[in-house]
């Protein structure tokens, strides 16, 4: 017995994927694949702290008008931020205006301003397994994520727990859940 949902458009994906059209585009081009960069990482990272509580259909909406509110996620511009952009992030509609997790966010990219923080982020992924069967195999929490939490937070990072660093290495290609037999492609073992 499959969870997989098959589309209108006739492609097998996993539930959540298929959801709503945001899931939809999101499942099929993004989620699970391979993200580097430095920026690129961080801006996940960041987002991901955000969606602790929420749902995160509420911050991919809101995806676009945290790029333009965080510059683009360039680490180096958010690190310069001061009490006078927290006071602006707090007024801005667009994004989840929640005091702790901007400023969060803020610290996160001074502490990743002295980091590569690809590298210590993709240090932490796992060797490559075979795609879940189920949902229910599918773990919120793994050794690896647990280690990647413990990690950043010694080194200052704040809002990111186990759950959210297995949430980031899910979205950046760390791990592939997709489910097996669903139409995104298996990724290939990290080079």
């Amino acid at each position: 017995m499959s969870d997989l949902i098959i589309g209108a458009d006739g492609l097998a994906r996993c539930p959540w994927g298929a959801s709503t059209p945001d899931y939809a585009v999101y499942h099929d081009t993004e989620w699970g694949r391979r993200i580097e960069g430095d920026d690129a990482l961080f801006e996940r990272l960041t987002l991901e702290g955000f969606q602790s509580g929420l749902s995160w259909l509420t911050i991919l909406r809101k995806r676009e008008n945290f790029r333009t509110a965080f510059a683009g996620f360039s680490i180096p511009a958010v690190a310069a931020f001061g009490p006078d952009d927290v006071d602006r992030l707090m007024a801005d509609t667009g994004i989840v205006r929640n005091r702790a997790k901007i400023e969060a966010a803020l610290n996160n990219a001074r502490v990743a301003d002295t980091l590569d923080l690809s590298e210590l982020l993709w240090s932490y992924a796992p060797p490559r397994r075979p795609r879940p069967a189920a949902l229910g195999e599918v773990p919120a929490v793994t050794p690896e994520s647990t280690a990647m939490a413990k990690a950043l937070r010694k080194r200052g990072f704040r809002f990111f727990g186990p759950t959210t660093a297995y949430a980031l290495m899910q979205a950046t290609g760390m791990v592939d859940d997709h489910l097996h037999g669903c139409h995104v492609p298996q990724l290939s073992a990290r080079s």
